[in-house]
């Protein structure tokens, strides 16, 4: 079978080409660039962070014989991913462009560079395949902290027919023991940590840079009373404890109001009168092609290894109202939500909004 390869640097991609070739398929070696070159330097680093990623690329392919082709995507990354989470803060959104990525550049956008003749698209993620009455699912990693599921779920099922993940069915430790035994040039490689496209740049100083600062007031949500101010509404989201700096905290970010730029944060973040567990979701995409029969699923609002039961009920706008059975004290607009029955996920939608149907 002749296999394109999505390598990253990382010991997941890595170790997913060399399974591949050693089980004998014809293999091509890809690596996305899709760096904001300008952006980084601009942000304090005159380094390129991915001429490490590509040397440890290029070591591996060297090591399986296999070809290797740099792609350069850093335009078609910016117009479908930097944009949409530009756009989404500015709207007092909280994005997930990870999910985005792997849905317009990864297995999207990047099918377009290869020619047909390639059968199936291959990366490191933790994930596995299964076919369900004639339609395919994603199946949870055995890694439950590591799986990667919720990145992948709202891929179309069409997709997902022609994605393979050749390490689904590993855990982390058996992947590095595995790379250990092959002794692959990066076995003991760290895993990258946040966005793929910033390297070391802290995601508020990049959102800071296209969006700019605005002075607000902070508010405590139950008095009203200014306790201090921020630099726009935008550099918070909902649950955020972080970045406050408020006395006698600690203080949570409860509320934002785009319009007038003011965030309410309180002490009582966790008190019994904020249950937090009802959302509406929108922009469904189930890989049967229909919203699920059964009423009563998992989901995850986040990547991890942390479920929530929920009840979900269709609306007449094609939206599912979910109640969950217990509070979250990080549910805010914009965020993916994935479902799960048992081990399988069903797809994901979007949080339109936290209030009740």
């Amino acid at each position: 079978m002749k296999i394109a390869v999505l390598v990253s640097g990382g010991v997941d991609s890595s170790l997913a080409l060399a399974l591949l070739k050693k089980a004998g398929h014809d293999v091509h070696a890809f690596y996305l660039k899709i760096w904001l070159e300008e952006e980084i330097k601009f942000l304090g680093t005159d380094s390129c962070p991915w001429q490490e990623d590509l040397e440890y690329v290029e070591k591996v392919c060297k090591q399986f014989d296999v070809p290797l082709e740099v792609v350069p995507m850093q335009r078609e990354y910016f117009d479908t991913i930097v944009k949409y989470a530009i756009n989404e803060v500015k709207h007092g959104r909280t994005p997930n462009p990870d999910v985005l990525c792997n849905n317009h550049v990864k297995f999207g956008l990047f099918f377009d560079k290869i020619d047909s003749s390639f059968e199936k698209v291959a990366t490191g993620h933790y994930a596995q395949l299964t076919e369900i009455e004639g339609k395919m699912h994603l199946k949870q990693a055995p890694d439950p902290i590591k799986d990667q599921t919720f990145f992948l779920s709202h891929l179309s099922e069409e997709t997902l027919r022609k994605a393979m993940f050749p390490i689904g069915h590993l855990s982390k430790n058996e992947v590095r023991n595995l790379a250990n035994e092959l002794n692959l040039p990066n076995k003991n490689r760290k895993d990258s940590q946040g966005l793929c496209f910033l390297g070391k740049i802290k995601y508020r100083d990049f959102i800071g840079h296209y969006v700019g600062e605005k002075e607000g007031d902070l508010l405590e949500f139950e008095t009203e009373n200014v306790l201090g101010k921020h630099k726009g509404f935008w550099f918070y989201t909902i649950g955020q404890r972080k970045d406050i700096r408020l006395p006698d905290g600690p203080w949570f970010v409860v509320k934002k109001d785009k319009e007038k730029n003011i965030v309410y944060v309180s002490k009582n973040y966790f008190s019994e009168d904020k249950d937090r567990n009802e959302l509406i979701v929108e922009n469904l995409n189930f890989f049967a092609g229909h919203i699920p029969k059964k009423q009563e699923l998992k989901v995850k609002l986040r990547h991890g290894e942390n479920f929530h039961n929920c009840k979900i009920t269709p609306l007449e706008n094609g939206k599912l109202h979910l109640k969950l059975d217990e509070t979250d004290q990080g549910i805010a607009p914009g965020q993916f939500t994935a479902f799960y029955d048992e081990d399988i996920c069903l797809g994901s939608g979007v949080i339109s909004d936290t209030s009740t149907a």
